[in-house]
């Protein structure tokens, strides 16, 4: 009997449309073969990739935004100079020197010189750290005391939620700058916690109701009815399950809104019941140059700008986080 040989490569055993059809059943299992999307197919016999969820798909999707990376550092950045501001200067921002008023650029001093002879570079770094402490204890205690007030009415309903949206128009219905003028013009403390405590006090309403709609969508969602079903309580459903799928428009109004408490605080010391000296703040220093802007205009200049760097800063970063959280707009 002659010796059989047998191929080496197996693909060589099926010949192009011969021998019991092998050529179209390799055919037809390729083409019935899905196709793999890039990146979640099977790697060296590995598993499938797991699907990312909200959060780690808008990070993936942030960290490819210029917006969000340039106003990130921005932000970073004035967080360093609230912190420690002495390592960008050694200077006093205190200290005046009335021979110098209203002198312009000079070694050591690149921003000039105020009325009162003080350095304005030095008291542009030290107006970082009341602006941006007023920005973010205001826009927490927004959030918090919102949201909990908010997910409570949306998710329980009833004589909550009736109490809720009436007390709510009561505040929707103050004018912000006119509430600032009455509230804060008593107030005899110079320190951020009464500005602090006027923005929280009639900042919440917006973020509550926010929270409450969120709330109630999520509360309608078949995965709230299934654990409702299977003996879940309240604090369980709220806390698991509505929670993590109602946060994110808290997440970016919030966002959107610290650069606006950061203006607010700037247009109350520009009124003078905000913020008052000693504080260094850039809505002092613009409220006391208003009037050299022709005879020394780097008085205004300098605080002005940093501030409308910050403010453009928060609300990039806002945006950003919405274009990422929000699966309307993908």
């Amino acid at each position: 009997m002659p010796e059989q040989s047998y191929p080496l490569d197996p693909q060589q055993a099926i010949a192009p449309g011969g021998g019991s059809g092998g050529g179209t059943d390799l055919a037809a299992e390729e083409a019935g073969r899905p196709e793999q999307p890039p990146g979640t197919g099977q790697v060296s016999g590995g598993p499938l990739g797991k699907p990312r969820s909200l959060w780690s798909d808008a990070w993936h999707d942030l960290r490819r935004n210029p917006i969000f990376i340039v106003s990130a550092l921005i932000i970073l950045f004035l967080v360093f100079v609230s912190l420690w501001p002495g390592a960008l200067t050694t200077q006093d921002p205190l200290k005046a020197d009335l021979a110098r008023s209203q002198e312009g650029s000079a070694p050591g001093h690149p921003f000039g010189f105020d009325n009162q002879g003080r350095d304005v570079y030095t008291r542009v770094v030290y107006g970082a750290r009341a602006s941006v402490t007023v920005g973010v204890c205001a826009t927490a205690g927004v959030v918090i005391l919102g949201s909990v007030l908010g997910g409570l009415a949306g998710f329980f309903a009833g004589w909550w939620d009736a109490i809720l949206s009436r007390t709510s128009d009561i505040f929707f219905a103050i004018p912000v700058i006119l509430g600032g003028l009455v509230f804060l013009s008593v107030v005899t403390n110079s320190t951020v916690w009464p500005v602090v405590g006027f923005m929280v006090l009639l900042g919440w309403p917006q973020i509550a109701r926010i929270a409450r709609g969120s709330v109630i969508t999520a509360r309608q969602n078949d995965y709230v009815q299934a654990a409702r079903a299977l003996g879940a309580g309240n604090s369980r459903i709220l806390l698991r399950h509505i929670t993590p799928n109602a946060v994110a428009p808290v997440i970016v109004v919030g966002t959107i809104a610290l650069g606006t408490y950061i203006a607010l605080e700037a247009t109350l010391s520009y009124l003078g019941v905000g913020l008052r000296p000693p504080t260094v703040s850039w809505g002092i220093d613009i409220s006391a140059a208003s009037n050299q802007i022709r005879n020394a205009p780097h008085m205004l200049l300098w605080p002005a700008g940093a501030l409308s760097v910050t403010v453009l800063a928060f609300i990039m970063l806002g945006d950003a986080v919405r274009d990422a959280l929000d699966p309307k707009l993908r």
